[in-house]
């Protein structure tokens, strides 16, 4: 057997980028119908228009030496995954240009809600420790994103800086390029990407880590060029879609994973946080409209 059943899937989906023509669609026939693994290694190989040998490295990739274990864990994912949606709306598939607005707000509720879900059930425990630990430690933290992630970036730098942390989060690939050569071992940079393969993001890491400085990816692809280039990978499990690509789902992925760490490193630094925060809200708390 291979890791926990219940995340196949999501590390079915988290593979996709990575894997050979083949392979990958394999794996998109798996998610798209994950009943498929009720044919034989065979009937899985025609319907993919590809070789048997493609199926076995496929489940072999995935931790498994032999399909009927990996068939039985692919069960028992799909069965968690029907749970977890039987409490959302009904609602299926990518944004259409026929739906009304409440359909709208159910696919994105529901999008967003499993990313989250997903997100915590496949986050490293470890990875997450060994982040947290980096950034108790650290002098100085630099973040950096592109896009939506920017303001992933942006949002850790506000955290950190509210409990005492000295963070830095840079809006342009030059400034974030340059202060990663600035950076030493008493450091650490934070990169988001959702692909993992932002080239300018790729850079940030990698210059950083030149410069000897500690590197940390949140990213949704393991397997990625940014989780290439860091120390310690944090991985979101976020459901993008066509029209939604790289704007909901992994956004609120990335914003849980950056509370999850932020907040780790606040409880290590429990007394410090505190005061910290009740005197950062003090400052704010006057600027405040009160009801007459």
């Amino acid at each position: 057997m291979a890791e926990d059943a219940g995340t196949l899937l999501i590390r079915i989906r988290a593979a996709v980028p990575a894997l050979r023509p083949s392979e990958r669609r394999i794996a998109e026939t798996f998610v798209a119908d994950p009943a498929a693994a009720n044919l034989s290694i065979a009937e899985v190989a025609t319907r993919c228009e590809t070789s048997t040998t493609s199926v076995v490295r496929f489940y072999q990739r995935l931790g498994y030496a032999h399909y009927k274990h990996f068939r039985i864990d692919l069960a028992r994912a799909v069965a968690r995954e029907e749970l977890n949606r039987s409490s959302l709306p009904e609602v299926s598939g990518d944004i259409d240009r026929n739906d009304s607005l409440e359909g709208i707000v159910s696919k994105v509720a529901m999008n967003e809600t499993l990313s989250i879900a997903d997100t915590a059930r496949s986050l490293d425990m470890e990875a997450l420790g060994e982040a947290v630990a980096l950034l108790l430690s650290a002098r100085r933290i630099d973040s950096f994103g592109v896009g939506a992630s920017a303001l992933v970036g942006l949002d850790l730098q506000q955290k950190l800086s509210r409990i005492g942390r000295t963070a830095l989060n840079w809006h342009d690939s030059h400034s974030a390029w340059t202060s990663a050569a600035t950076l030493d071992g008493a450091c650490v940079a934070v990169a988001v990407s959702h692909t993992g393969a932002t080239v300018d993001t790729v850079e940030f890491l990698s210059i950083a880590r030149r410069s000897g400085a500690a590197t940390v990816a949140i990213t949704n692809f393991r397997e990625s060029p940014l989780a290439g280039a860091a120390d310690v990978t944090l991985t979101t499990a976020a459901r993008e879609t066509s029209f939604r690509s790289g704007a909901l789902g992994s956004r609120i992925a990335q914003l849980m994973v950056v509370d999850c760490l932020f907040t780790g490193v606040a409880q290590a630094s429990y007394d410090e946080s505190m005061a910290a925060l009740r005197d950062t809200y003090a400052v704010v708390h006057d600027r405040v409209i009160k009801r007459a």
